[in-house]
């Protein structure tokens, strides 16, 4: 039987989703959980690998499972054997033609930056420490130039492997809560480092050491060297995962 699974984790101790030798990555402590719980070998299939360091919210994966089981009861193995920076939160059986990664329509990528003058040392691991007067009446303004579809090669990584920069991104804002700005995107995919750079560039662009007007002159020109740094991935959350027919 084919299941979804809704999965959160820390990605503090992790190298990231994806399985490599000789470091730990979630891929890897699930497939192992299950596997165990299975007796024989399971392999996950996720909606999108998250970096080293980048936290999940609303991870999907499906699997096929060899034999029939209550999701309740995947659920509470799973969890009893997964170590607790990884827990799953929801099991559904889905339809064969279910894909967690093809099937998506859509995702939600929040990132956390705090603006207090000291940091709570119980949050140093999962918001970005900037105190400063960061206006956001300004991102926001900046960020109209980034929705819609555009080439977003000034805000990707040189180091991805994708020819197309071309990307959909329906949803940038930042909202005030206090002392915490919670940025928030939307779209059909992103490229490698393409939030966190956003991240970077607007709170430049909010601190005043950019124009508003600057972000439409980076997104056109087409070059990770005319955009802003890169935001720390420990702020970073895969929040949410849309699909047509699932939830």
């Amino acid at each position: 039987m084919k299941i979804a699974l809704g999965i959160e984790y820390n990605g503090k101790q992790y190298c990231g989703w994806q399985r490599q030798e000789k470091v730990r990555s979630v891929q890897e402590e699930l497939e192992k959980a299950l596997s165990f719980v299975a007796n024989e070998k399971i392999e996950v299939f996720c909606a999108g690998r998250t970096d080293s360091g980048v936290h999940a919210n609303g991870q999907v994966v499906h699997i096929d499972y060899p034999k029939t089981i209550e999701a309740e009861s995947l659920i509470r193995a799973m969890n009893s054997l997964l170590p607790t920076s990884i827990r799953i939160v929801s099991a559904e059986a889905v339809s064969d033609d279910f894909h967690a990664r093809y099937s998506v329509t859509g995702k939600r990528y929040i990132y956390k930056v705090t603006t207090a003058a000291v940091q709570s040392p119980f949050r140093r691991q999962y918001e970005l420490h900037h105190p400063f007067k960061t206006d956001v009446e300004r991102i926001n303004k900046a960020f109209e130039a980034v929705i819609g579809e555009h080439d977003f090669t000034s805000f990707c990584s040189t180091k991805s492997d994708k020819d197309s920069k071309v990307r959909v991104v329906t949803k940038a804002e930042v909202k005030r809560n206090g002392d915490e700005l919670i940025f928030t995107f939307e779209g059909k995919g992103f490229l490698y480092n393409m939030v966190r750079i956003l991240v970077g560039t607007a709170l430049q662009i909010g601190d005043g050491l950019r124009e508003v007007e600057e972000m439409k002159q980076i997104l056109e020109a087409m070059d990770r060297n005319a955009a802003g740094p890169t935001a720390p991935a420990h702020g970073l959350y895969l929040d949410e995962v849309f699909y047509k027919n699932f939830s």
